[in-house]
């Protein structure tokens, strides 16, 4: 065995949420009457947290105060509708069981609402998971290092123990502020050519090579 966790980042890793984010993200920016986006848009916004994702999402040059107020409004209508489109990617339910069979801990670590984090491993992953954090006060989100090391201490690892699985730019510059080996798969938010150019080690197809990383095989 290579690791002895495995910590997953949520969208575009283990969940494809990113309908249900455009339709929360929609929702919000009509009701204030600004123009719906698209969700190639949304996926670009993605990553760096949801008050970011509205930040990004609202036209350029809206003040602050209206920025709170969308925001408010999409984190009250994505808490109710976080699970009616979103899945989990084929492959990856099985990936983890595999993990957790052979031994291996598991935890999500993710710049997802934390609301939004512990309410969808409930519902997709339940039990699944030894560890899961998002995005919430008192901890600083990724990329810097601190929701890893929090994890770390909670499991009773050190960052050689573990490897950091994501999608995304952010999920790279994670791994490498907490020095952490990494991951990165292909099916998620972002293109693996743009993956790659950042000096990613190498990019996965299918879940099933987690497996096969991690237990060495």
């Amino acid at each position: 065995m290579r690791y002895k966790a495995a910590i997953f980042d949520m969208d575009g890793t283990i969940l494809n949420t990113l309908e249900d984010l455009t339709d929360s993200t929609n929702y919000a920016l009509a009701h204030h009457g600004f123009p719906e986006r698209t969700i190639d848009e949304v996926r670009r916004f993605v990553g760096n947290g949801i008050r970011k994702l509205i930040e990004r999402a609202v036209p350029a040059g809206t003040d602050v105060a209206t920025i709170d107020k969308v925001f408010d409004t999409f984190a009250s209508y994505y808490k109710e509708h976080s699970a009616i489109k979103t899945r989990p990617y084929d492959g990856i339910h099985d990936a983890i069981a595999k993990l957790r069979a052979a031994g291996v801990k598991t935890a999500v670590v993710s710049n997802k609402a934390d609301f939004a984090v512990q309410d969808l491993c409930v519902d997709y992953f339940p039990g699944m998971f030894d560890f899961a954090l998002g995005e919430k006060s008192g901890i600083a989100k990724k990329p810097a290092p601190d929701m890893v090391e929090e994890c770390l201490r909670t499991l009773g690892l050190e960052k050689k123990d573990v490897v950091y699985i994501g999608d995304s730019d952010v999920d790279l510059a994670t791994a490498r502020n907490s020095g952490t080996d990494v991951i990165m798969v292909g099916w998620g938010f972002r293109d693996e050519e743009f993956i790659m150019s950042l000096g990613a080690p190498f990019v996965i197809h299918e879940p099933q090579k987690i497996v096969d990383i991690i237990l060495g095989e």
